[in-house]
């Protein structure tokens, strides 16, 4: 979905709502400024991101002692 500035500021609570379900594009003066979505979305692609990062032949708590000894 996209929509104008304007339009976001007169129908903000519509367009929160669609972010929990779909991507709200903002734009002004025709270029894209800024997109709404929902945190859930950005913690799942953040999470997909994350995959393949540890290796195959160690346990997630070896993981996390490996990358707590590092601080």
């Amino acid at each position: 979905m996209e929509v104008t500035v304007t339009e976001l500021k007169r129908h903000l609570g519509k367009y929160l709502d669609m972010a929990q379900r779909e991507r709200v594009y903002i734009t002004r003066k025709g270029k894209t400024v800024a997109v709404l979505s929902s945190l859930r979305e950005e913690r799942m692609e953040t999470i997909k991101s994350l995959f393949g990062c540890i290796p195959a032949d160690i346990t997630l708590e070896e993981a996390r002692k490996e990358r707590l000894s590092g601080m």
